[in-house]
């Protein structure tokens, strides 16, 4: 038997605390964003935010600025690297 070399890549699961920011991609389109403004800030596909919490397949995420956390799929958000 031989087994596959090429090793699958492993992604984290984000939870509490975890830096993100949204994927706009899976966002477009979604009801998240059929249920906002139009334009959404660049601050969100920008980063960093944090998850505060997580709930079922949402999270709340706080961003580094003056304005109201929002609830997101944890599917929309992807790990914010510098």
């Amino acid at each position: 038997m031989t087994e596959n070399s090429s090793n699958p890549k492993v992604v984290k699961p984000l939870k509490k605390g975890s830096l993100v920011r949204v994927n706009l991609e899976k966002y477009k389109n979604s009801l998240e964003s059929l249920a906002s403004d139009d334009s959404p800030p660049d601050y969100i596909f920008v980063g960093p935010g944090e998850i505060l919490a997580v709930k079922g397949d949402y999270g709340q995420v706080r961003w580094r600025r003056p304005v109201p956390d929002i609830w997101l799929k944890i599917d929309q958000l992807e790990a914010w690297t510098k």
